[in-house]
């Protein structure tokens, strides 16, 4: 794998963005799981935007600005000294999302309360990042893809759930070019890569088993 390859995959495969795209996978292949089965097409796509908007481009917007204001040297955030406020920001805004979702949008918060679950996994996720950032450079996107096959795995299981099966193969396929181009970039260690993959497993997995 080369640099560009690795820097293409680790964009497309960013940490914010992969929350949507674990959503919309979850929307159009296991709808009764997250709550959504009700919905139209139209509807699911509103849902899906506005998950979008707040889990990916608030904080995206958040991190140009630090970057504008010079409180950032990259986009990619990979310094560790320059790591802890936009975490701190991405936190901020996906308790809020959570909150959101969970009681104030309604009728979701009634109809599909699995989507706040979900997001309260994330921003856990985030808060542990963060926190760990202040003395040791912990992989995001491996806790990201970590959390996506720790949702989808313990969907699965959890449920009997075969349709997520393939996805969730996909998945891991995924996270092994994802993890490699990380590696390839010299942007982490293979320990902060697998303490990165354990947690996000970790947290998500164990959010499936007692909030599902």
């Amino acid at each position: 794998m080369n640099n560009r390859l690795a820097l293409i995959l680790s964009v497309i495969f960013h940490p914010l963005i992969l929350t949507t795209y674990l959503f919309a996978l979850l929307f159009f292949v296991s709808p009764d799981l997250v709550g959504v089965s009700a919905f139209e097409l139209p509807a699911l796509g509103s849902l899906l935007m506005l998950l979008f908007l707040n889990t990916f481009l608030a904080p995206t917007i958040i991190i140009y600005y630090f970057k504008k204001m010079g409180m950032i040297s990259s986009l990619h955030v990979d310094n560790l000294e320059e790591r802890r406020l936009p975490f701190l920001a991405c936190v901020i805004i996906y308790g809020i999302a959570t909150y959101l979702f969970g009681w104030q949008l309604q009728p979701i918060d009634e109809l599909a309360p699995q989507i706040s679950v979900i997001l309260g996994s994330a921003t856990l996720s985030l808060v542990i990042v963060t926190m760990v950032s202040y003395f040791w450079k912990i992989s995001a996107h491996a806790v990201g893809i970590g959390g996506s096959i720790g949702i989808l795995s313990g969907l699965l299981i959890r449920f009997d759930e075969g349709t997520l099966l393939i996805p969730l193969l996909i998945t891991i396929l995924i996270g092994g070019w994802l993890l490699s181009a990380r590696l390839q970039l010299n942007a982490h260690n293979p320990l902060q890569i697998l303490v990165g993959v354990l947690c996000g497993v970790l947290v998500s997995s164990m959010t499936v088993y007692f909030f599902f």
